[in-house]
């Protein structure tokens, strides 16, 4: 999602100045690739580039590719074959043993479904969505329709597309997608045969920091470069300045019980308790452990969690071995940290982790590929 985000800036950007732009989108990858589906890059005509399709070994020649696109104002499906072992002669050396296909596609500003303007809508929501982008693979001199449909909370946005058929099966598959949370790939029959890449986005993590401190700066900080939607809340309104947190969606003054009040948890929210002020944080986690929280981290010693649990439970509260599934504390992964930069590289991770439904090991003990390929339908 930062990738898109840090797009769409850029458009407006180079709106504002008068660029022609192009956006080009990784829809298919068959074998090994640095990047996989659903990789974008912005590219405008004097070759400001934002985001990315590979580690670098593509970008130049798509580029290329965007100019000549911008100057017919026509999309285009490009093919890089990194299978041969001679892929040097592409002139990128990818070494990746993979085949990419990457669809450029012209930005027409007048045209208010444009796959930026999608992209947009999207973001604008912090609800799941599914974006259905379109390519001829059979025939690439047949029309490549492009970025076609935006669907979330049950709304369809479609860009202009005249096959009305094609549109109601592509929207079923778009609920299908959004039912089941993943991506796929499947081909369709019109007046050609089409390949679409049917494309499951979700917001970005939101995260809580509960605690003002000079410590939970560097979190804020980790989480803004990530993308993240970050909210600042402490009790002290000389700490909690939005001044000392840049790039926080919001800096709140609360009392404990009035924390959830005030911000919107979801599926994608985590909360980290780091106010070094035990009655506080105690406070807190007696509003959270009923509330089925996706992930709550509790800074400090085990030990001090195990005492807050026990306060709780002596008071009356009843908590179930559910709620303390999502519950970490001490909070982060174990990568050896010291001082507050490095704990908020490690609470980070174990965010990232938790959220993703992964372990957070080292990728050299994984037994399969490190990305799953969106599965094919046919």
């Amino acid at each position: 999602m930062k990738e898109i985000q840090d797009i769409l800036k850029a458009y407006a950007l180079a709106s504002e100045q008068g660029k022609q732009t192009a956006l080009a989108t990784v829809v298919l990858v068959e074998g090994s690739a640095y990047r996989r589906a659903g990789a974008r890059m912005l590219v405008t005509d004097d070759g400001q580039l934002t985001g990315a399709i590979s580690g670098g070994c593509l970008e130049g020649d798509a580029l290329r590719k965007a100019r000549l696109v911008m100057a017919q104002q026509q999309p285009m499906l490009v093919t890089y074959d990194t299978m041969d072992d001679d892929d040097a002669k592409l002139g990128v050396g990818l070494g990746c043993n993979g085949i990419i296909h990457i669809l450029i596609e012209p930005i027409h500003p007048q045209n208010s479904n444009n796959p930026i303007q999608l992209l947009g809508i999207a973001l604008s929501k912090r609800q799941n969505a599914v974006l259905v982008t379109l390519f001829s693979l059979q025939n690439r001199k047949a029309e490549q329709p492009g970025t076609c449909l935006l669907l979330s909370d049950g709304e369809a946005v479609f860009s202009p597309l005249n096959d009305e058929v094609l549109k109601g099966a592509l929207t079923n598959d778009a609920l299908q997608v959004l039912r089941s949370a993943q991506s796929i790939t499947k081909t369709y029959f019109a007046q050609t045969a089409y390949t679409g890449f049917v494309e499951y986005l979700k917001p970005a993590i939101s995260l809580v920091i509960v605690g003002a401190g000079n410590d939970a700066i560097p979190l804020n900080q980790l989480a803004h470069v990530m993308g993240w939607d970050i909210t600042v809340v402490d009790g002290r309104a000389n700490y909690a300045l939005p001044e000392r947190f840049p790039g926080a969606k919001q800096v709140i003054v609360a009392k404990p019980e009035q924390v959830l009040t005030k911000i919107a948890a979801d599926g994608l929210t985590a909360i980290v308790l780091m106010t070094h002020n035990y009655n506080y944080e105690i406070a807190l986690l007696k509003e959270l452990l009923p509330k089925a929280m996706p992930y709550i981290g509790v800074l400090g010693p085990k030990k001090k969690l195990d005492r807050m649990l026990a306060e709780l439970e002596d008071g009356g509260m009843s908590i179930t071995p559910q709620q303390l599934q999502n519950v970490y504390g001490p909070v982060g992964l174990d990568i050896g940290s010291e001082g507050s930069e490095e704990i908020a590289l490690s609470i980070v991770a174990e965010i990232k982790a938790v959220l993703s439904g992964r372990k957070g090991y080292s990728l050299k003990q994984k037994a399969m590929a490190i990305h799953t390929p969106e599965p094919e339908v046919k």
